[in-house]
């Protein structure tokens, strides 16, 4: 099922494809390859000053990492993302040899959508979650106090909306994509003064 971007100017490809389904195909795979893909783009995304803050817990469907990262999402999160093919965790890193990374986050947040856009191109999908306890995946995966739990990523290949049971879940899927219009976000010569 595709649903692209409906916007005021040509997209490229990948960003007028991606959205995030929680509908996943249970039979899907997602390769080792694939996922080294997806973790290359995400190694490659800008960061201040080189900083390379992010990081990636990694578990295919199947394996104990997997078992471990489904295990501190939400309950809500486990009914759909059991299905995926691959489960994250990004993690922020905070500190390395200099001091505090600036801007750490927003070196993650990149790193996540260039993930998810390599997704896109592997003809999979990506759904970042917030709702995991990140004192859990740290507790699981014994990480260190500097570095910080911030979403957890399901990936897998796109299935049918009915896969999801209930009536509001599947009418969620099925869904118009929708987002605040260009002149809402964009401004020029003062806030709140359209630049489109």
């Amino acid at each position: 099922m595709r649903k692209p971007a409906d916007s005021s100017a040509p997209l490229a490809e990948l960003i007028g494809e991606r959205w995030s389904p929680r509908a996943l195909d249970e039979t899907g795979e997602v390769t080792w390859d694939q996922l080294r893909a997806l973790l290359e783009a995400a190694r490659w995304a800008p960061s201040f000053g080189n900083t390379q803050p992010a990081r990636f817990l990694v578990g295919r469907r199947g394996d104990e990492t997997h078992r471990k990262i489904l295990g501190t999402l939400t309950e809500r999160n486990q009914a759909w993302a059991q299905r995926a093919g691959a489960l994250l965790v990004a993690i922020m890193v905070t500190r390395n040899e200099k001091g505090e990374i600036p801007y750490a986050e927003y070196g993650l947040g990149l790193a996540g959508q260039n993930l998810a856009l390599q997704a896109v191109h592997e003809g999979l999908v990506a759904h970042q979650m917030a709702g995991f306890d990140a004192e859990a995946v740290r507790a699981a995966f014994d990480v260190p106090a500097e570095a910080v739990p911030r979403v957890a990523i399901a990936i897998g290949v796109q299935g049918e909306p009915d896969v999801l049971g209930e009536e509001r879940a599947v009418s969620r899927e099925l869904a118009e994509r929708k987002r605040l219009p260009l002149q809402e976000i964009a401004f020029t010569g003062g806030w709140g003064k359209p630049a489109f």
